[in-house]
């Protein structure tokens, strides 16, 4: 199932995927005993990580029993502000009682091939299968349609046996670790938070273009039997959407 909402601004984005988050950590542990969230970068997801920290929302999820990974992460120095789990951290994860060993962040002190392996074995062994799936992975978009670390034209968007891989992007000069394709399409729940008005016309060639899908690699991820993608998007984003 594919939902597309439509907020007015950023701040109402954020407070709903604020209140899915509530909703689907509740159901998760009542199902499981643990709720798996795979967290994204960029700039987007700030204003919901704020949120998440401050009340009503740090009392009504059980962070005892959550578990915080990163669905990509930026080979730089985990001090360093580009670093996904750095932001997160700052943001958010020092402000709630999230214990320690419950957040497993991309190690960036290893060669970016054998960071890969190690968070791809982290994942199997956490989730005790060779298939994980999470609860809910966190999504951003960029306008030239990549979603985590899946740029165009990258190999690793044919990715069928991996799940984390490493990538180098030539034109920043940096290394990347990133879920790929088969793993995020395996998440019991995937959000993409989409803000902006320079993302609208990537948002509508994602979500009704005809492209093929390599091309823009936001489009690969697909919601499978039983699973549940949400884009929200506010207004400026959205703009060009039917």
């Amino acid at each position: 199932m594919t939902k597309i909402v439509v907020f007015r601004d950023e701040d109402s984005l954020s407070k709903a995927a604020a209140e899915l988050i509530v909703d689907i950590s509740k159901h998760a542990i009542r199902e499981s005993g643990k709720f798996t969230i795979a967290l994204s970068g960029g700039k987007t997801p700030s204003k919901l990580f704020s949120m998440l920290a401050e009340k009503p929302f740090n009392k009504e999820i059980n962070w005892k029993q959550t578990y915080v990974f990163w669905g990509d992460e930026r080979f730089v120095a985990a001090n360093n502000s580009q670093n996904n789990s750095y932001v997160a951290k700052k943001i958010l994860l020092d402000n709630i009682p999230v214990p320690a060993e419950n957040i497993f962040p991309i190690p960036v002190n290893i060669p970016p091939a054998a960071s890969a392996n190690h968070y791809e074995q982290t994942l199997k062994a956490f989730f005790r299968s060779d298939n994980p799936s999470f609860d809910l992975i966190l999504l951003g978009m960029g306008d030239d349609g990549h979603t985590a670390s899946l740029f165009p034209g990258s190999t690793v968007l044919s990715e069928k046996a991996a799940l984390v891989k490493e990538v180098y992007l030539e034109e920043q000069q940096v290394a990347r670790i990133t879920f790929t394709v088969p793993l995020i399409n395996n998440a019991k729940h995937i959000l993409f938070l989409v803000t902006g008005k320079e993302k609208a016309g990537m948002l509508f060639k994602v979500l009704e273009g005809k492209a093929r899908p390599g091309k823009y690699p936001a489009k690969m991820i697909r919601a499978g039997k039983g699973k549940k993608i949400y884009w929200y998007a506010d207004k400026a984003a959205a703009s060009l959407i039917n």
